[in-house]
């Protein structure tokens, strides 16, 4: 079997507890390594994907009988637009753990493969109940996403509307989720609605998740010039100014220089617009869950 390399400074100890409790069915050594090629898939995921991946799939090879490798492999291959390999990773995970909380993402995986059909059959599953809160924001976003692939843009809009949407309470998830509502809104003709989202989307976006400004920006006419591209133009304006003064130097004086519906007839609008402003006195305790990109969501 062909390993690849590790740095030095990789030790496996990395890995959440969880991941450890799962490689205790495992000889101490195998354990050892596989954890070391875990880290590196978590190191390499969102830079380096494709690296991601061949560390995966030599985790996969020592231990295919552990949930979590089998996870990892899931997310490395999922991130590397591979939904067939995935979607079998996901689902041996979820077997081996009976765990939920990869449902969202293994129906994205039926999104990538071209079957937005199923990725809707599976919002409407008692699996969606069972996520919590993250989960079913998580599961909006895909079926919404699905509804767009069918070009069911009036669906899609009102399958992103919820408590969530409506809330003033900013969490990991708020600005993917007003981002897509916003998307959504272009996608049904309603700009003027969608640039108001798009401006709820930037103040809750602390960590660029999303390009909700760029997009606001392109609503708004404003174009922006690339920093580095401005001071080449400086340069190269700077540089035919001194060509002339160069010639008569002497050369050897110069050094070297990346809900949820059956039909789309059967939507209907069930929350007013006015109930799709940012309620200040919402008190999430007090809503009950209801089951909810992703092809991934930018």
């Amino acid at each position: 079997m062909k390993r690849l390399p590790i740095p030095d400074d990789v030790t496996g100890f990395e890995i959440d507890a969880d991941v450890k409790q799962d490689l205790k069915s495992l000889p101490k050594t195998l354990a050892d390594d596989v954890a070391r090629n875990l880290v590196m898939v978590a190191r390499l995921l969102d830079s380096e994907p494709e690296e991601a991946y061949n560390y995966s799939r030599v985790a996969l090879r020592l231990a295919s009988r552990v949930a979590s490798v089998r996870e990892a492999a899931g997310f490395a291959s999922y991130m590397t637009q591979r939904y067939s390999e995935a979607l079998t990773e996901f689902r041996a995970a979820k077997r081996m753990t009976g765990r939920v909380d990869l449902w969202p993402v293994m129906a994205d995986c039926e999104r990538g493969l071209g079957r937005p059909e199923r990725a809707l059959a599976m919002a409407g599953e008692p699996e969606v109940k069972q996520l919590d809160k993250a989960g079913q924001v998580e599961m909006r976003l895909v079926a919404a996403g699905a509804r767009a692939d069918l070009e069911q843009f009036d669906a899609a809009v009102v399958t992103l509307q919820s408590p969530e949407l409506a809330s003033s309470a900013i969490h990991p998830w708020t600005a993917r989720l007003r981002y897509a509502y916003a998307d959504a809104l272009i996608a049904a003709g309603r700009a003027d609605e969608a640039r108001e989202w798009f401006v709820k989307a930037v103040e809750a976006d602390t960590d660029g998740s999303t390009n909700a400004a760029e997009r606001l920006a392109e609503i708004d006419g404003i174009e922006f010039t690339d920093a580095l591209d401005e001071d080449a133009e400086v340069e190269d304006e700077g540089a035919e100014a001194v060509e002339p003064v160069r010639r008569q130097i002497d050369k050897d004086d110069v050094g070297d220089d990346r809900m949820i519906f059956e039909d789309e007839e059967d939507v209907e609008e069930f929350y007013d617009e006015d109930d799709l402003e940012i309620d200040e006195d919402y008190d999430e305790d007090s809503f009950e869950e209801q089951p909810g990109q992703p092809k991934k969501q930018g």
